[in-house]
């Protein structure tokens, strides 16, 4: 059984930062990419960045480039993503989600979400 857990949520001002972490069990992870979204009020879910777990390959969104980090603790199971910089825009719950890398598909698995509240 897959699952992804979430946490480092919070409240935090304009400007300032926070690192979520993604800890993940109930397989390895080698062949998979790891990715964190999220969903504001009122918008659609937003990719905001993933890595392959093996090889480090990043992605990010336009809007977090530069301000946001994606990593991995592979002895942990654990995928973070550092944010710095925070803007009000930046709001969101976040989810953390798993898939595959050989074959084409979708992001299979997903956390529950950590909320993030950037205050102005």
């Amino acid at each position: 059984q897959v699952q992804l857990v979430e946490s480092g949520g919070g409240l935090v001002q304009a400007g300032g930062s926070l690192r979520l972490s993604c800890a993940a069990s109930g397989r390895t992870f080698s062949s998979y990419a790891m990715g964190w979204f999220r969903q504001a009020p009122g918008k659609e879910r937003e990719r905001v960045a993933d890595i392959y777990w093996s090889r480090g390959n990043t992605y990010y969104a336009h809007s977090v480039k530069g301000r946001f980090t994606i990593s991995r603790d592979n002895a942990k199971n654990t995928v973070y993503l550092q944010m710095n910089s925070l803007k009000p825009e930046d709001t969101a719950v976040y989810y953390c989600a798993a898939r595959p890398t050989i074959g084409d598909v979708d992001y299979l698995y997903w956390g529950q979400g950590t909320q993030v509240t950037v205050s102005s």
